[in-house]
């Protein structure tokens, strides 16, 4: 046994193979899991490839309608018994995309034409009588209850818009010298 004791032994093999297959081991997974993660990863684009999508492109369009540049008041002047009348009196546009076209329409708001001074008469709105201008056509008595049709198209307006005027002409009768005056509403109204 003393023999035994006093003897040395190489050192062991597997001691070293078993820490260098560790090692390896260890580096094998380090790569499969980088092998891994790049699979992962989307694929890099050479110089000049190209993705493409497409998308649509809308624009929605809505109908509108302006009457505008309407004459903001016009003046008949006479004596009482006169029937007078204004060419052209009013004038306006009207502007419109819809392709149905539109109608003018006239109405008085009140029933009579009242006065700005003192005088305690009135003017009847029927007295007030309007038509197309260049109709040469008679002339429609002005109504607050129902609105007179002085112009209409079949269709949208030129692009600057339709130009109208319109004449009026009122019998005067007998009432006190003073100015009367009634709002008349102008309205276009798509077809």
């Amino acid at each position: 046994m003393s023999s035994l004791l006093g003897t040395t032994h190489p050192p062991l093999a597997t001691g070293v193979s078993s820490r260098r297959s560790t090692r390896g081991l260890a580096a094998a997974a380090v790569v499969g899991l980088l092998a891994a993660a790049a699979g992962a990863l989307p694929a890099s684009a050479a110089p000049g490839d190209q993705s493409a999508d497409t998308t649509v492109a809308n624009v929605a369009v809505s109908s509108a309608i302006t009457l505008q540049g309407l004459t903001p008041s016009f003046t008949l002047t006479g004596l009482p018994g006169d029937t007078v009348a204004e060419l052209s009196a009013v004038a306006y546009t009207v502007l419109t995309n819809n392709v149905g076209g539109y109608n003018v329409t006239v109405q008085a708001d009140a029933p009579a034409l009242t006065p700005a001074g003192t005088s305690a008469d009135t003017i009847p709105v029927s007295n007030l009588a309007v038509r197309p201008s260049g109709s040469g056509g008679a002339y429609t008595a002005v109504s607050a209850t129902s609105p007179i049709t002085l112009h209409g198209s079949g269709t949208r307006s030129d692009v600057e818009g339709d130009d109208y005027a319109d004449d009026y002409q009122i019998d005067i009768p007998f009432v006190a010298d003073d100015t009367y005056s009634v709002t008349l509403n102008y309205i276009a109204t798509a077809s």
